[in-house]
């Protein structure tokens, strides 16, 4: 379950504390305990990006959709 703050990431926020996370797992030396926290936050933000890319994807379809109505009625 996201959190209010995960709400009001921007995509741009939510990519880069995503690659941070990723930099901090990859780099090892955290605890069981730490590593996975850092491994849920960064489950977190993907679900974040994802909706935010999930959003664009929508908007593009439908503005191409719009298009392709304005050009089928010319």
């Amino acid at each position: 379950m996201s959190s209010k703050v995960d709400e009001t990431l921007s995509y741009e926020q939510a990519r880069d504390e995503l690659i941070e996370v990723v930099r901090r797992l990859e780099a090892g030396g955290s605890t069981l305990e730490e590593s996975l926290a850092l491994w849920e936050r960064g489950e977190e933000l993907a679900k974040v990006c994802r909706r935010w890319l999930e959003g664009a994807r929508e908007r593009l379809d439908a503005a191409l959709a719009e298009e392709a109505e304005e050009e089928e009625g010319d």
